[in-house]
């Protein structure tokens, strides 16, 4: 078991601190744990983030030290032997200039051509570690380490929602518009984040995203229907 730290985060909040670094092994304890920690009565809400766990706890249910106990009890007894499977979602991307502003640029520093670099980046299942930022966006993981690419000097004020974009070692997506300095490389049609529907999201973190390529036929069709399009998501 990796080494963590309990650190109060307020009277009411305990965060589970792992090392400092980005990876699935963490992001697998950190699942497992919230998990089995929701079950209890006096856990009112967990939030998972790339190396932390908070927990928000009620302090006249359970105190500061019963909860320490619980969490050190829980990690103790955390099973890994079961394979599982894990949930994949398909988002549909449309990678062209006209929505990736950034992709002949993307492709050029990673010494690729355009099509190369569609196919690299739309081949991976990538792990949402965490969501934040913005309501809906996803932090994912398993970027090709040629496709990194630094953030962009001066952010753009406006990114149109659904856009998906590099930035570093990652690779992200916008549910809404926003500002920001991720190099965009294509865009989905699809309503990321809708406060209307039954589930305003359709992933959370511990799933895997996949972006299946589409052409702006295709793109136009989803964008005027989005409600209709059955999004596909499967279990591997």
């Amino acid at each position: 078991m990796l080494p963590y730290d309990l650190i109060p985060a307020s009277d009411q909040a305990l965060n589970v601190t792992f090392p400092n670094r980005i990876d699935p092994k963490i992001n697998l304890i950190i699942s497992h744990l919230a998990t089995d920690l929701k079950q209890h009565e006096a856990i009112v809400a967990l939030l998972p983030a790339f190396r932390t766990l908070t927990i928000f706890y009620q302090p006249l249910v359970i105190s500061l030290e019963q909860l320490k106990l619980l969490v050190d009890k829980t990690i103790k007894n955390l099973d890994f032997q079961q394979t599982e499977q894990v949930k994949v979602v398909h988002i549909p991307v449309c990678y062209t200039s006209e929505f990736g502003p950034d992709l002949e640029r993307v492709a050029l520093h990673a010494q690729l051509s355009v099509v190369d670099l569609i196919q690299r980046h739309s081949r991976p299942n990538y792990l949402i570690y965490m969501l934040g930022f913005l309501p809906g966006f996803a932090y994912l993981g398993g970027l090709d380490a040629q496709l990194a690419m630094p953030r962009l000097a001066s952010p753009r004020a406006t990114i149109p929602a659904g856009s998906v974009g590099i930035a570093g070692e990652q690779t992200g997506m916008y549910p809404v518009i926003s500002p920001g300095g991720w190099q965009l490389i294509g865009r989905t049609p699809l309503k990321l984040f809708d406060v209307h529907r039954a589930q305003p999201l359709f992933y959370q973190a511990g799933d895997y995203i996949h972006f299946d390529v589409i052409d702006q036929t295709e793109f136009a069709q989803i964008a005027a229907a989005p409600e209709t399009y059955q999004i596909q998501i499967t279990q591997e």
